[in-house]
């Protein structure tokens, strides 16, 4: 093989010295490895001139050989590499959701397969639905707000749990004291958005409530937006998920019914794909790479 990559090289650069520079070899071993070719094939496989080299039809056949060979074996090598690399996967998650819902999960999986490289990837949901669907990551967490789920054609939703929200309020408010509370009854109040997703979301409400939204402060912090509610600068609506830690100051009261909720499901590829995730790790054909390399946590800025 030595040898066919000299004659390649050869082909290539139409000189004995520009070959020898591109190989880090000298003129006088790439000589040595084309005359030791065609001692062995018993015809001239090169001809010099004061032009430069050209192949002969013997060399021709050999280059073209050569090509192929190497191909396949390039081919076989990364085969071999796929065989021995350790499987992958790759997780993309909103804030509130990697918070709460993974760590137990992923305990679970990193007790049951040691063996796999395991990569989390904070994003919104539509950004980690793409992710899926691009191949960067295997599996999404995603939620959206009370009402029909955004199509995901060509991949799987899986509906996971229903997150209600709260109506967050500082103390001394005059519904503190209240178990439940209709979203009208604060329509003289200022509101504290924990999530800039949540504003048009939360305006609906307050339509159906019969009362127009003012927002008093905007976040991508739910634990930001209740600090602002304890104090004293608005109330909030917050998904039940997102409530912990507690927040020194503020008082939970749940909303009347229908109580407003975000509904969470994983999404992921059609079965096939999902279950081969695992074996060969985002980032082989088809698909393309997916994140570093093991158990790395990497942040985005996130308002969920």
């Amino acid at each position: 093989m030595q040898r066919l990559r000299v004659l390649r090289s050869v082909a290539e650069h139409g000189s004995f010295s520009r070959a020898a520079a591109a190989l880090l070899m000298t003129p006088s071993a790439v000589s040595q490895h084309i005359a030791a070719l065609e001692r062995s094939l018993g015809r001239p496989v090169a001809v010099r001139s004061t032009r430069g080299v050209t192949l002969t039809e013997p060399g021709r056949l050999l280059v073209e050989t050569a090509e192929t060979i190497t191909a396949e074996l390039d081919l076989v090598r990364r085969e071999i590499d796929r065989l021995t690399e350790r499987p992958r996967l790759t997780v993309a998650t909103f804030t509130s959701g990697g918070r709460r819902l993974l760590p137990g999960a992923l305990t679970r999986c990193v007790g049951a397969h040691p063996e796999v490289e395991l990569t989390v990837l904070e994003a919104e949901p539509e950004a980690a639905v793409t992710m899926v669907r691009r191949g960067v990551a295997d599996l999404a967490l995603t939620y959206h707000f009370d009402g029909p789920p955004p199509p995901h054609t060509g991949l799987d939703r899986t509906p996971l749990t229903d997150d209600p929200l709260w109506v967050v309020l500082p103390d001394g408010h005059r519904l503190a004291g209240r178990e439940e509370v209709g979203l009208g009854e604060l329509a003289s109040d200022r509101w504290v958005l924990g999530c800039l997703r949540t504003e048009a979301f939360l305006r609906r409400y307050a339509a159906r409530a019969g009362f127009e939204l003012r927002v008093a402060g905007s976040t991508t912090d739910y634990f930001f937006a209740r600090t602002l509610v304890a104090a004293g600068v608005g109330v909030s609506l917050i998904p039940g998920i997102a409530l912990a830690p507690e927040s020194a100051g503020t008082h939970l009261v749940r909303v009347e019914p229908p109580r407003p909720a975000r509904h969470i499901a994983v999404v992921t590829p059609p079965p096939p794909a999902a279950a081969a995730a695992v074996r060969r790790g985002p980032g082989r054909s088809p698909r393309r790479s997916g994140g570093p390399g093991r158990r790395g946590v990497r942040h985005r800025p996130s308002a969920s």
